[in-house]
């Protein structure tokens, strides 16, 4: 049987991978929001704020990792 330590490290990481996705879905809505109210001609929102929605999400998971450690 596992230890609920364990069990909430593992459910923090479910959570971290939800989080990721919601992170980057937004980034990725918002761009296509703004390529429509602003047009041109290579989708720059779209592109930019999608990335920088990954990046976000990538530091997002990166403190959230961080921290976990640092419980230990």
């Amino acid at each position: 049987m596992m230890k609920n330590d364990q069990r909430n490290k593992y459910l923090v990481l479910v959570n971290v991978a939800f989080q990721m996705g919601i992170v980057i879905a937004l980034g990725v809505f918002a761009g296509i929001w703004l390529d429509e109210q602003f047009p041109n001609k290579f989708s720059g929102f779209t592109i930019g704020v999608s990335l920088f929605g990954v990046f976000l999400a990538l530091y997002l998971v990166y403190k959230e990792v961080k921290n976990l450690d640092n419980k230990d």
